[in-house]
């Protein structure tokens, strides 16, 4: 098969969910002999980088702001898969998937793929018109996309009851992170092994640092507090972080990091914390599972269906209980381990990145024999499905 993807920022990931999960599983599906086409912004990839582990990479323009970025590159993107011979289009997130209407008049025969990875309209981030644009790519991601997938079990259940539509559940994967990993990139933050509590999330409210910063501050330990990850348009909410920590030598910002000094990272952590507000599936809490360490987590659904029983949680924006549970916690190192160790395990058994390739290859397959089968008076049908969206 020949698929495309539309609407992640580009690979190699360098930061974000999306583009975590786009880049493992092209890879993946071009290793299994398929042709795959990535395109790329060029402000997350070097333009000039045509091809990454078999995939091809397509670099077209965007309006790089906060609001215009990822639109006007899907609008881009669309244009040019158009002219293109492709069996599959899949998009990624709800945003870009509110231009799927226009892929499916200019190509009605090519199936289209969507996956939902989040309800990005909770992201504190937005404003009441970006609000209501995401709701309506939402809407469009589950009314007219040939297949959808749901990256959780919470977001399948949602779909269901709020639109009537039974889409596939895949869920995020990662890879199980059985090799040994050193610690030699730690010497540049003064960290060891088990020294140092970690938070890996890009720099934005509704991730929840300033609560675990609050928390932290109040803690008697000699462990440090160490967040990774950069801001994405929010440069008043990292001044406010940075201002939250100021004159604590303890808590320690490394800004975005990857390859072996991300890797090095989560395996040596202590523990993990993650208290955001609002998530999708979270890979990086996968990833931190992976690792085998132990998470400590906000109680959202989202947080609790990928942690499961293993997972060691907190009320959601209570600085006051992520205190009494990070206390607990740096008291009980046994604890800890034994959880690390089964998180490792839950990752392997349910996280699996070949299993789940598969499983979304399998939703290719169906999408084109489902098209296959009703490819005459696609653009009418197409009409129909959108005048019953809008009444």
């Amino acid at each position: 098969m020949k698929i495309a993807f539309i609407g992640q920022k580009g690979i190699p990931a360098k930061f974000g969910g999306v583009e975590k999960h786009v880049d493992d599983l092209s890879r993946r599906l071009a290793a299994a002999g398929h042709e795959v086409l990535v395109y790329t912004r060029p402000n997350y990839t070097d333009p000039t980088l045509a091809h990454w582990q078999g995939v091809r990479l397509i670099s077209v323009p965007s309006i790089g702001t906060k609001h215009l970025d990822a639109i006007t590159h899907t609008f881009r993107a669309v244009l040019d898969v158009a002219r293109r011979e492709v069996d599959v289009i899949h998009f990624h997130s709800i945003g870009p998937s509110s231009l799927i209407w226009l892929v499916k008049l200019l190509k009605p025969k090519t199936p289209v793929v969507a996956t939902f990875h989040a309800q990005c309209y909770y992201h504190q981030k937005w404003g009441t018109f970006a609000r209501w644009y995401l709701k309506f790519g939402e809407l469009v991601c589950l009314k007219l996309a040939d297949r959808t997938i749901a990256v959780s079990r919470t977001l399948q259940k949602y779909a269901a009851n709020a639109y009537g539509r039974m889409v596939d559940y895949i869920p995020n994967g990662v890879e199980t992170a059985d090799q040994t990993v050193g610690e030699t990139e730690l010497s540049g933050w003064r960290l060891a092994a088990g020294s140092y509590v970690v938070a890996v999330s890009r720099l934005v409210r509704h991730k929840g640092l300033h609560y675990l910063i609050r928390a932290f501050k109040d803690l008697e330990t000699d462990k440090k507090l160490v967040i990774v990850g950069d801001g994405a348009f929010t440069d008043e909410y990292v001044a406010e972080l940075r201002q939250l920590a100021k004159d604590d030598e303890s808590i320690i910002f490394t800004g975005n990091q990857t390859g072996e000094s991300l890797s090095q990272l989560f395996a040596n952590a202590y523990l993990f914390v993650q208290p955001s507000e609002s998530e999708g599936l979270s890979i990086t809490l996968l990833e931190a599972m992976s690792y085998g360490r132990a998470v400590l987590i906000s109680d959202i659904k989202e947080n609790l269906e990928a942690a499961g029983e293993q997972g060691l949680t907190f009320k959601s924006k209570s600085v006051r209980d992520l205190r009494e549970r990070l206390a607990e916690l740096l008291a009980d190192p046994e604890l800890v381990r034994t959880s690390g160790e089964r998180n490792r395990e839950r990752v392997k058994a349910l996280y699996n990145w070949n299993d789940i390739s598969r499983e979304i290859i399998s939703v290719y397959e169906q999408a084109l024999s489902d098209k296959k089968a009703k490819k005459r008076f696609a653009r009418l049908r197409l009409a129909g499905k959108m005048i019953g969206m809008l009444f």
